[in-house]
């Protein structure tokens, strides 16, 4: 056991905000643990670019782009930093962010605190000069008060181009009024157009959206995706519902619900995502994951890469390296060479 998974239960006598503060202050001092090399089984070229493994920390993990390349070291294959806005804002009023030990998973309503783009784009600009390797995405989002909501992320693209390995366009948080009205077809058509007009290279943009859509909006983000040209899509946020997922005294909480109860939900998702964009787009499948077995459906589901937060709050970082371990074991009993042969293997195309 990692000097970092020793410290866990100490971090989760905190409050769930400060154990988090003292999280990033650790990483930052240099107290997380090394990974070790990843077996070629588990390597990932997408995007044109490598993955060591498929497995990544999703955004809201390291808004502000403090850790990622501690992240990268712990044995994640990628890092997603953000959700980011071009203005700084504070977020919610705490209490905030509520743990359910019982069903591991976690509410928070934090509403996309975080420093703003300038601070995020020198950490980078840092990062860049100092020429640190590895896969280290952007996750843009926009300001409470925006009334283009649209030209916040077009701010993004044009703010961090040249910076990010890959940019994420969040319109799925819950915890910003309005913000996934931007999934309505006509609006999302919209966003999609202005911001892949703006980019100027060829940096991959993906779209992360909700687990909370009926069947019909989840075919018109399918033709959306597929008609503008979008580089790949993540799935999927934290989910509003509740209703026999979760139980206990922040049960009622507002915001969105992470971890464990979220799998089901969207991995369905994921699977369906798949089937309607007919296995032509690229997908990362996250929520939920808490084990080798859980990036496993999710792959099998049809993503490509597979991203994780939640789980650590009550795994530590030593489950990094077990869910890795597992999943290779899993590759390897079902006779597939590389994790890109499992992907989609439960979701017929036909």
């Amino acid at each position: 056991m990692s000097l970092a998974s020793l410290a866990l239960p100490f971090l989760r006598l905190l409050d769930p905000e400060r154990a988090h503060h003292a999280t990033l202050l650790g990483l930052k001092s240099g107290f997380g643990p090394c990974g070790a090399k990843d077996p070629q089984s588990l390597g990932v070229d997408l995007f044109g670019m490598h993955f060591p493994n498929p497995l990544g920390i999703a955004a809201g993990f390291d808004k502000n782009g403090e850790v990622p390349d501690a992240m990268l070291r712990l044995g994640f294959g990628f890092a997603e930093v953000g959700t980011s806005t071009p203005r700084a804002q504070a977020g919610n009023p705490r209490p905030r962010i509520f743990r359910l030990d019982a069903e591991q998973a976690v509410i928070n309503r934090l509403g996309f605190n975080n420093q703003g783009h300038a601070p995020l784009k020198a950490r980078l600009e840092r990062r860049q000069k100092r020429k640190c390797g590895g896969v280290v995405g952007v996750n843009l989002g926009a300001n409470k008060d925006t009334v283009d909501k649209a030209a916040d992320y077009v701010t993004g693209i044009e703010c961090f181009e040249g910076l990010a390995s890959y940019f994420t366009i969040n319109v799925s948080s819950p915890n910003t009024p309005g913000l996934r009205g931007l999934q309505n077809r006509d609006e999302l058509s919209d966003l999609l157009g202005r911001v892949l007009s703006a980019r100027q290279g060829t940096t991959p943009v993906l779209l992360k959206i909700a687990p909370d859509l009926v069947p019909e909006e989840r075919e018109d983000i399918a033709a959306v995706v597929l008609e503008s040209g979008i580089d790949g899509l993540i799935v999927s946020n934290t989910t509003i519902t509740r209703e026999g997922l979760v139980s206990g005294p922040h049960a009622a909480e507002t915001g969105g619900l992470s971890g464990k109860p979220l799998m089901a939900l969207a991995t369905e998702v994921l699977a369906d995502m798949y089937r309607l964009t007919k296995g032509q787009v690229p997908l990362i499948g996250v929520g939920g994951v808490a084990s080798g077995d859980d990036a496993y459906k999710k792959i099998r589901s049809g993503a490509s890469l597979v991203q994780l937060y939640s789980a650590l709050t009550f795994g530590g970082p030593d489950l990094v390296s077990a869910i890795k371990r597992d999943l290779a074991a899993a590759l390897q009993r079902d006779g597939f060479v590389n994790v890109s042969d499992a992907v989609g293997a439960d979701i017929p195309l036909g």
